[in-house]
């Protein structure tokens, strides 16, 4: 089973919302997505999104577009990105989407048949306060922190030997110094061995794909900073 990785597909089937106002390589974006896709992904293997799925306000308007994504290779599991405005309580979003495993301070073991496997944990996440940060996004800071924790808690439970632990993060777990977090430090607490992260966009942000930091090595998914073309991040 391969394991592969990608976030911020930012679909618009049921309302007007076309990517391609930030550029043209989001032109027909999805249509890249799903040929590299159906290229890359056995029905069996894993693939991991980040978040921002679909800019759908409800349910019903966003799900012609997990709809199309469900029609695609693989195993998917999701994390909430900040614009899944749908995604209202856990409960509702896996009943309206079976065809997905959704993430929610939750932890899911993946194997292929063998003793070892993987454990994917992980949680939204929010920008690194800076100093002179609002009360409000500290306050969200702070409670993406225990989310996490509770995560990468309910992880360790499932963890076998030789088990590998790989996070879920829509938004990025440091600034663009890649300077030490509390986010970094709980992911280095409970010894993930890879973490992804999405949500940058755009020319002027930092396109890195793959950094190791302290053990870690962190993974760049945002779809239009890698090609619009899915990552492997595993195999078990």
């Amino acid at each position: 089973m391969k394991i592969f990785a990608i976030s911020d597909l930012h679909l618009s089937a049921a309302v007007q919302k076309p990517m391609n106002i930030f550029g043209t390589s989001w032109d027909n974006h999805f249509e890249k997505i799903k040929e590299d896709w159906q290229q890359k992904v056995d029905k069996n293997d894993l693939v991991l999104l980040g978040g921002d799925m679909s800019w759908g306000m409800t349910l019903d308007e966003a799900a012609p577009d997990y709809d199309a994504v469900a029609a695609l290779n693989g195993r998917k599991i999701v994390i909430k990105g900040n614009h899944d405005l749908y995604w209202n309580t856990l409960g509702k979003i896996q009943k309206r989407f079976p065809a997905f495993e959704f993430l929610q301070n939750s932890a899911i073991r993946v194997t292929d048949g063998k003793d070892t496997g993987a454990v994917i944990a992980g949680t939204r996440g929010w920008s690194i306060p800076a100093k002179d940060a609002e009360e409000a996004d500290i306050k969200i800071f702070k409670r993406e922190l225990i989310r996490l924790e509770l995560s990468l808690q309910q992880a360790q439970k499932l963890l076998s030997e030789g088990d590998r632990l790989i996070v879920m993060l829509h938004f990025p777990p440091f600034d663009a110094d890649y300077a030490d977090t509390e986010m970094t430090a709980l992911l280095e607490k409970y010894k993930a061995d890879c973490v992804l992260y999405g949500h940058l966009h755009g020319k002027n942000v930092r396109v890195n794909p793959k950094i190791i930091k302290n053990g870690i090595t962190y993974f760049l998914t945002s779809c239009d900073l890698i090609g619009f073309k899915l990552i492997e991040v595993d195999e078990i």
